[in-house]
C-alpha cells in the first residue's frame, strides 16, 4: 500500500527550476496548484510578466489530493446555500461553477492535455431517510436545473432517496495541472519548483517576496496556496481548516461503477469514483473528515473508510492512502479577490471540497481584475466581504474551537519520554518546562522540534498517517523535519538541540 494520492502513480516526471535570481514582474503567485497555474496561463496570455512560486512540486499539493470530480453543485449541497442566498445569487453560484468548468473543458482541448478528462454523471444518494436528498431535489427545482432520480437497476449502493445530475466531469487533476504548466512555460522560464516564500512585505506600491535568499518584487501578488500565507485575522478567524482521508482499492472482479458517487449514511458522507489509466482501474473513496490536528488516531478515519468500502464491494487489495485538506469558509462561499479594499495582494480561499472548479474561477476573477476587465461573478465571491448575520454562528464554532485547543494544550504534559517511540513514530512532550515535537525515524535516530506552531502560537498534534506535524487552530502542517508543507504558516518548527 503507497502512502500517497493515486494522482501521484501517474505523476509527470518533468522537473520545473528553482528560483536563483532577482525578479521583477508584474504578478507573482505563491502556489502552484490548480488555481496559480490557471491563474499564470491566464495572466500569460494577457500580456503580464508571470512568476509562480511553488514551495515544493507543481500540483502535489492540494489539487493532488482531490477526487478529481468537477461539478457544478457545492459540497455543503445547494439547500444549504438557499437558506442564506436568493435565487438569483444562487443561481450565479453555479453558473460561475459551470463556466469554471467549461475552463478547465476548453484548456483540455486547446493544450491536448492527458489528463484522463471525460463527461460523468453525478449521483447523490442518502441510505436510509430522504430528507437531505428531498431538501436538494427542491432546490435543484426551484433552480430550474435539469436532473432525473436514480433507478435501483445496476446502481450499485442501496439507497432510500437519490437524484443525479448529468454532464458533470472527472479528470486525473495531477496530470491537468503538470501539463498545463508545461504548455504555458514553454516560452520563458516563470515557473519555479522548491521555492518557499518565507516573508512578504508591501513596499509603496509594490509587494515583495522573499524566496530562496532571493527578492521577487510585484506589482500584484497572489496568494493561491489555498490559504493565505501569513497572519491574516479575518482568514484565520472565518476559516474552519479540515482534514479528510481518500483510498483507492483494486476489486476482485470488473465492476467498476461510473459516475460521481456522494453517499449519505447516517452521518458520515463518502465520495466514490472509478478512476482507469492504461489498463488499470481503480476504486476511489474519500470522506471521514475531522478538524486538522484534533483526530485522537487519523489511522482510524482511513481505516472507516476501508471497512465502507469492504461492505459494499469485493476489494482484492487496498493499492494507495492519502489525505487532503480544505478550509471551509463561515458563510459556504469561498473568498476571491482582493485581500482588502485597494490592495494589491489576491486571495483565493475557503473552498471546501469543490477546490478544482473554484480554484479555477478564482484564477479567472483574479486574472480578470488585474487584466482590468470586468467580472460577472467578483461581487459575490469578494474577499474583503464581511457577512455578520451570514457567517456569525460558524464564526463563533470555529473561534470557540481554537481557543479551546489553545488552552487545552498550556499544560501540555505527557508521561512518555521520546526514547519509548517507535520508529517512524512521533509524539509531543515536555523538556526543561518547553513543549516539543520529537520524531524517531526508521534508523532509530530522533529529530526534535519546538511543538509551537510559528503561525500562531498553538501546539501542533502528531499526525500517525501521514507522518506530519498538524496544527489544531489554523491547519498549519510540517513534516517531520520541520519544513512547512501546507497552511498559513510562513516559517518551519524550530530546531531543538
Amino acid at each position: 500500500m503507497k502512502q500517497q494520492s493515486i494522482w501521484k502513480s501517474f505523476s509527470s516526471s518533468k522537473l520545473f527550476p528553482s528560483l536563483e535570481e532577482d525578479l521583477k514582474v508584474d504578478v507573482a503567485i505563491i502556489g502552484g496548484g490548480i488555481t496559480g497555474i490557471s491563474a499564470a496561463e491566464m495572466l500569460h496570455k494577457n500580456g503580464l510578466s508571470v512568476t509562480v512560486l511553488e514551495a515544493r512540486r507543481i500540483g502535489k499539493g492540494s489539487t493532488g489530493q482531490s477526487t478529481g470530480n468537477l461539478y457544478a453543485i457545492t459540497d455543503q449541497l445547494l439547500h444549504n446555500l438557499e437558506s442564506k442566498y436568493d435565487k438569483d445569487k444562487l443561481k450565479k453560484i453555479v453558473e460561475s461553477r459551470q463556466a469554471a468548468m467549461d475552463k478547465i473543458k476548453s484548456n483540455v482541448m486547446e493544450y491536448d492535455l492527458d489528463c484522463d478528462y471525460g463527461f460523468q454523471q453525478m449521483f447523490l444518494f442518502q441510505n436510509g431517510g430522504s430528507s437531505k436528498i428531498d431538501a436538494e431535489r427542491n432546490t435543484w427545482g426551484n433552480l430550474e436545473m435539469k436532473f432525473g432520480e436514480i433507478s435501483e437497476i445496476n446502481f450499485p449502493f442501496k439507497f432510500s432517496a437519490g437524484i443525479r445530475l448529468a454532464e458533470q466531469a472527472q479528470l486525473n487533476p495531477l496530470l491537468y495541472v503538470q501539463q498545463l504548466a508545461q504548455n504555458i512555460n514553454i516560452d520563458a522560464s516563470f515557473i519555479f519548483e522548491n521555492s518557499p516564500v518565507q516573508k512578504i512585505e508591501e513596499q509603496n506600491d509594490e509587494v515583495v517576496l522573499y524566496c530562496n535568499g532571493k527578492k521577487v518584487i510585484a506589482k500584484y501578488v497572489v496568494h493561491a496556496t489555498h490559504t493565505p500565507k501569513g497572519l491574516n485575522i479575518q482568514y484565520d478567524t472565518t476559516l474552519g481548516p479540515y482534514r479528510e482521508y481518500g483510498i483507492a482499492a483494486k476489486l476482485e472482479n470488473e465492476d467498476y461503477p461510473q459516475g460521481i458517487f456522494w453517499g449519505y449514511f447516517s452521518d458520515s458522507k463518502f465520495s466514490i469514483r472509478s478512476y482507469k489509466r492504461g489498463n488499470t482501474k481503480y476504486l476511489l473513496c474519500v470522506g471521514q473528515p475531522h478538524k486538522v490536528g484534533q483526530a485522537k488516531s487519523n489511522q482510524d478515519h482511513v481505516e472507516g473508510l476501508i471497512e465502507f468500502l469492504r461492505k459494499n464491494f469485493e476489494i482484492k487489495e487496498v493499492t494507495h492512502v492519502w489525505g487532503g485538506q480544505n478550509y471551509k469558509p463561515a458563510d459556504l462561499l469561498p473568498y476571491i479577490g482582493r485581500q482588502s479594499s485597494g490592495s494589491n495582494q489576491f486571495v483565493a480561499t475557503g473552498f471546501s471540497t469543490d477546490g478544482l472548479v473554484y480554484g479555477t474561477l478564482a484564477a479567472m476573477i483574479i486574472s480578470n481584475e488585474i487584466s482590468g476587465e470586468k467580472d460577472d461573478y467578483y461581487e459575490i465571491f469578494k474577499a474583503s466581504r464581511h457577512q455578520p448575520l451570514k457567517s456569525a454562528k460558524k464564526f463563533i464554532q470555529e473561534n470557540l474551537n481554537v481557543g479551546k485547543q489553545f488552552l487545552k494544550d498550556l499544560p501540555f504534559l505527557l508521561k512518555k519520554e521520546g526514547k519509548e517511540l517507535l520508529p517512524d513514530e512521533g509524539m509531543v512532550t515536555k523538556k526543561d518546562g518547553q513543549r516539543i515535537a520529537v520524531y524517531r525515524n526508521r534508523d532509530g535516530e530522533y529529530k526534535v522540534h519546538s511543538a509551537v506552531c510559528p503561525h500562531f502560537g498553538c501546539v501542533v498534534h502528531w499526525n500517525n498517517v501521514e507522518k506530519s506535524w498538524d496544527c489544531p487552530c489554523h491547519g498549519s502542517r510540517f513534516d517531520v523535519c520541520g519544513k512547512v508543507i501546507e497552511g498559513p504558516s510562513l516559517e518551519g518548527l524550530e530546531e531543538v538541540n
